[in-house]
């Protein structure tokens, strides 16, 4: 058991230093800060990746579902809540509100989506001797695509209005709700596909299994919420004191932390062949976003002591308008569940090309960009726009749609 959770082990003994400095109330100099509470988010964050995973070997149904997403959003989840908690009495805090939510949205999708894909698509070509050009999604994930498409367009009220009401808050904290029980009332048939330590976790007995699990679920959970207020302060700080722009480092640093370990997983299904999976993953990742975690932002904003509504600053709605665009331009190549080649790379193209052009300009040329590919995409497969709109609403899906998508793949696998 102990060859078990050395991993896990060691990666608690990363965070120690950051528990000792937030039990005994010691402050150090901001980069140091940035660094030790830092390490000890990532530490945590894949400790609970591993649990999560692990405990898909003995929860089932919606119980698993809703736990599983709202780990998988806890890390940032606790960062983008304290900065919305904090602006509520801090009007200095308002600008770093949801810097986390948009960056971490955007390296989802332009970083995470495109390099499964892209990766997806060399491990088929190798092994089938051919240039497979497209990942192919089975017709159950139109229902999630669906949920994001309908949270996505709902989140252009965002930038239009300059503010995040609480009114929309509740909206898409209900439409989550829905989400987790179309989930949990659908059919989890296949079998737990683990990988790495949550594979060797799983092996484990049933008693001392549940009892691991519950443990890195406890203790990394208690980590990140112990040092998400000192690591956020001092992604402020620590911009100051390197002279860097506060709400970039907000922006990228965090969400590279929070999101490295379900990034890795990702990654390492789409190396070992199940591009699909491990794409699906991130779409759910993205509704978790754009529902949980957008709809919590002006409930703790209120309880901070803010008004109803948390009211963005100029350079937060150009974000949020960038981070919308973009996904809206993900779900209109995935409206025909192909994800092509050239679409990954423009997506990453995109995606590194906002770092060239920054400004206020750059970000509205970058928003344009991505609503003109997502319009024209759009209407290239504009036959499947109101199914996959309507499909989180409708029983089941049609089946008529899993033969195009599984003959389709086995054309690609052929003749590409």
């Amino acid at each position: 058991m102990f060859r078990a959770l050395r991993p896990v082990l060691l990666l608690f003994l990363v965070a120690i230093p950051a528990v000792a400095l937030r039990l005994t109330g010691t402050h150090p100099p901001a980069l140091a800060s940035l660094l030790i509470f830092g390490l000890a988010v990532v530490a945590a964050s894949f400790v609970l990746a591993w649990a999560a995973e692990a405990a898909e070997m003995d929860i089932s149904g919606g119980l698993a579902i809703a736990l599983l997403a709202v780990i998988a959003v806890l890390p940032e989840y606790a960062v983008d809540l304290y900065f919305a908690h904090t602006a509520g009495s801090n009007p200095a805090y308002v600008q770093f509100a949801a810097a986390n939510m948009t960056g971490s949205n955007r390296l989802l999708l332009g970083l995470g989506w495109s390099s499964v894909v892209l990766i997806s698509l060399y491990v088929a070509s190798r092994r089938s001797g051919q240039s497979v050009k497209a990942l192919v999604l089975e017709s159950g994930y139109r229902r999630e695509l669906g949920f994001l498409a309908v949270a996505g367009l709902v989140a252009f009220a965002i930038p239009v209005t300059g503010e995040i009401h609480l009114v929309l808050g509740i909206l898409l904290l209900a439409f989550f709700g829905y989400y987790l029980y179309r989930a949990a009332t659908s059919e989890h048939d296949d079998e737990p596909d683990l990988i790495g330590p949550a594979a060797t976790i799983g092996a484990l007995p049933r008693l001392q299994r549940r009892i691991t699990v519950t443990a890195m679920f406890l203790v990394s959970a208690g980590i990140i919420l112990a040092a998400a207020e000192p690591f956020a302060d001092s992604l402020v700080q620590g911009g100051h004191a390197l002279g860097i722009d506060q709400f970039l480092l907000v922006q990228w640093l965090a969400p590279l932390a929070s999101e490295a370990p379900e990034f890795i997983v990702a990654i390492l299904f789409a190396w070992r062949g199940k591009g699909a999976a491990a794409l699906g993953l991130l779409i759910s990742a993205k509704v978790n976003q754009w529902t949980l975690l957008i709809g919590s932002l002006p409930i703790a904003y209120g309880i901070g002591g803010g008004g109803p509504a948390l009211h963005l600053d100029g350079r937060q709605v150009e974000e949020f308008l960038l981070t919308a665009t973009q996904t809206l331009l993900g779900i209109a190549i995935l409206l025909n569940l192909r994800f092509p080649r050239w679409a990954a790379w423009t997506l990453l193209g995109l995606f590194a090309i906002q770092f060239a052009v920054p400004g206020q300009t750059g970000r509205y040329v970058i928003s344009a960009i991505y609503l003109v590919l997502a319009i024209g995409a759009a209407i290239h497969n504009r036959d499947q726009v109101l199914r996959t709109i309507t499909s989180p609403f409708r029983r089941t899906e049609k089946p008529v749609d899993a033969e195009p998508a599984n003959a389709e793949h086995a054309d690609t696998l052929q003749n590409a």
